[in-house]
């Protein structure tokens, strides 16, 4: 079955909380088709020339804690912690405009570059046209558009901030979470609660301005799947250029850490090694990735390129 959600006062917010009421009941294997205006709460529309200072907001309050602009929280119907949510990205169309920045506010990589608060900023307001973006310098970089947050609430009561990401999912950042991507949530609460926003028009590995091209989603079509016996304590993702796992953590070595472990964990399923044979495998075959280093809490993804390694039996 397909449903459809559009930003409204009543399925747009800004937290993450099991406390929050579900817009959206859908059984396992249902479509969803969603628009949500950029994580900055911004219209989904702009007037022209577009300008930094000319960017009109959505024009109502948000549900809980003004963080980034997610629709949802999309009930799963028998979703259950333990079991596993997969999210099947199957379209992902931007609106047509999007801005950036960066410099001139602290952050810790900033302060190390020299361009923390009172440092000069760069400003850019894109034009998308489908393709390409293009700024006022005339700057042009290829689309490649994703959802950078994707995820369900920690399990703790009360509202929690939509900016780190967490193993349920959330602000994830990651480049390869495109169309044709699928992601592997552990579900943290019944009804998994999925919330979804923070249109990236394009980004690279780590987003290191903290901003990426930031754009409104005209259409988001993704396909949920639960997974009951399947067991995961990080995400994990089928991607184009291979299959990832994610660790996010509030420190690189921790976070590293988690994505092998994960990994180490999927290349046994897949191949039927154990650890540390494991292991030495992914000392030729994975490549570790910062996925972001920008949110407080770490993201890194590990990439298995299974085409440098054939298993003997």
């Amino acid at each position: 079955m397909h449903h459809t959600l559009q930003p409204t006062p009543e399925t747009t917010h800004g937290v993450f909380s099991r406390d929050l009421r579900p817009v959206l009941s859908v059984d396992s294997g249902d479509t969803v088709v969603v628009s949500v205006p950029d994580a900055g709460w911004h219209r989904l529309e702009q007037e022209r020339p577009l300008s930094w200072d000319g960017m009109s907001k959505v024009g109502y309050e948000p549900r809980g804690t003004i963080g980034h602009c997610l629709i949802g929280p999309i009930e799963v119907r028998g979703a259950k912690p333990g079991m596993t949510l997969e999210v099947r990205i199957d379209e992902v169309v931007t609106g047509t405009w999007g801005w950036g920045a960066a410099g001139g506010w602290d952050t810790p990589l900033n302060a190390a570059l020299g361009l923390g608060d009172g440092a000069d900023d760069c400003r850019m307001m894109w034009e998308l046209d489908g393709e390409h973006a293009q700024n006022q310098f005339g700057d042009r970089v290829v689309l490649r558009p994703f959802p950078g947050v994707v995820g369900m609430p920690p399990p703790a009561r009360g509202e929690h901030s939509t900016i780190p990401p967490r193993p349920w999912g959330g602000n994830l950042d990651c480049r390869e979470l495109v169309a044709g991507a699928r992601l592997f949530l552990p579900v943290p609460v019944k009804g998994g609660l999925l919330s979804l926003g923070d249109g990236h028009g394009a980004q690279g590995d780590g987003e290191v301005s903290g901003i990426a091209i930031e754009c409104p989603l005209a259409r988001l079509a993704v396909t949920l799947v639960l997974h009951r016996s399947m067991r995961l304590h990080q995400p994990r993702a089928e991607t184009a250029i291979g299959p990832i796992t994610f660790g996010v953590a509030p420190s690189l070595d921790r976070a590293t850490a988690l994505a092998l472990d994960g990994m180490l964990q999927w290349m046994g399923e897949r191949w039927g090694v154990g650890r540390a044979r494991a292991l030495a495998l992914a000392s030729l075959a994975v490549d570790m990735r910062v996925t972001q280093a920008v949110n407080g809490i770490v993201g890194v993804h590990a990439v298995l390129v299974e085409d440098r390694v054939e298993i003997g039996r």
